[in-house]
């Protein structure tokens, strides 16, 4: 199988990921922070050097990471956990459902308004156009760094600038972009930072992180449990207790430290080398008559590529794909506000992207196999 899905999760996982999940099941599987005895203190030990190593790359103290099963549930405790009945949200018309459903129900169920900004012709979203759409009622802006559809990478510094002289803060959803571009409270102008473990921070499935700057308290979506505080019936206010009750994923912890790790060693040959498989593959996949590529050429992207065939149906394709051993992702890639812009809602797309395992062997042979699929178009 050729793998060509590493923006839904990376896969294959460096070797010394599955060796640290493994090995703490094997050695010492206790409950970390529950307990004092040797096997808790040493499991409770790889959860705060993946808290360190998380808290480095995202540029805030290692107890403002918190650590989430996913980007969705990191998306969900900084939306729903900070903003307020009557609120007004502004965010941008890339953004995934684990924002867009959020804010749906905080507009049904608590009266906020939320406002969908729109980018210029080549998919970027200017400064002056998230300034104007900026009032006194906003309370918070969320905004995806990196589209999963067209893998167009927004100015985060300059949109930050903005709310940082509006005074709004910015939630910054960096699931495509976390691992691969700086994604540093500071560098982003940034307030809260979401992250998936398992894509770009080469960790396993059911990890997650949320990066908060100091002074930044959303409330919590779910209390019990901490290891701390345990005469009290109230919620620990100290982080990260606040937000992580009950038992944290050690095996999952101990494998996004291992792929945090080694993205920090190889980091630079990773983005390069998946940037220049995502360029390949454009380059190809333009050229064929029988589909359309999505996304301004000229615009900055992470390795995302994705096509609409000209006739036929993208599922379709992306089925045909599969049956000849190929792993892409067919549809709206959950991310239905962007296939409005782009005038795909109904025709959906299929989505390549390249990871650091891709040859371009694979490449060629891939968009060969496509030209052939769509030949008749």
């Amino acid at each position: 199988m050729i793998y060509l899905d590493n923006a839904a999760t990376t896969f294959p996982k460096p070797p010394q990921v599955l060796r640290a999940m493994t090995g703490v099941m094997e050695r010492f599987g206790a409950n970390p922070g529950r307990g004092g005895h040797r096997l808790a203190l040493q499991a409770g030990r790889v959860v705060e050097a993946c808290r360190e190593a998380a808290a480095a790359l995202l540029g805030t103290s290692p107890e403002r990471i918190i650590f989430t099963r996913c980007c969705t549930e990191s998306l969900n405790l900084a939306i729903l956990g900070f903003v307020r009945p009557g609120d007004e949200v502004v965010c941008s018309h890339g953004e995934h459902n684990a924002v867009m459903r959020p804010l749906a129900r905080l507009v049904a169920e608590q009266s906020v308004a939320v406002k969908v900004l729109q980018p210029g012709e080549d998919g970027v979203l200017s400064a002056e156009t998230l300034r104007q759409a900026l009032t006194p009622r906003t309370r918070l802006v969320v905004l995806c760094h990196a589209s999963n559809v067209t893998g167009v990478v927004q100015p985060m510094a300059d949109l930050g600038a903005v709310c940082r002289e509006k005074g709004v803060p910015l939630l910054v959803d960096a699931a495509q972009s976390a691992g691969v571009l700086e994604v540093s409270l500071d560098a982003l102008n940034a307030d809260m930072v979401a992250a998936p473990g398992h894509k770009g921070l080469l960790g396993p499935h059911g990890t997650g992180l949320l990066a908060l700057r100091e002074g930044i308290a959303p409330a919590p979506l779910m209390v019990g449990g901490t290891g701390s505080m345990s005469e009290s019936i109230l919620q620990p206010d100290i982080l990260p207790d606040r937000y992580e009750s009950g038992t944290l994923n050690l095996p999952g912890i101990a494998g996004l430290l291992a792929g945090i790790s080694h993205l920090r060693r190889h980091h630079r040959e990773i983005v390069q080398r998946e940037h220049a498989l995502n360029e390949r593959l454009r380059r190809q996949l333009g050229q064929l008559p029988g589909v359309m590529l999505l996304g301004d050429e000229h615009a900055p992207r992470v390795a995302v590529t994705s096509i609409v065939p000209r006739q036929g149906d993208a599922g379709a394709l992306g089925d045909a794909l599969d049956r000849s051993g190929v792993a892409v992702r067919a549809g709206l890639h959950c991310a239905p506000a962007i296939h409005a812009w782009l005038g795909t809602l109904q025709s959906g797309a299929v989505r390549f992207s390249p990871g650091m395992y891709t040859t371009e062997e694979e490449v060629d042979g891939v968009c060969a196999l496509v030209e052939r699929l769509t030949r008749h178009s």
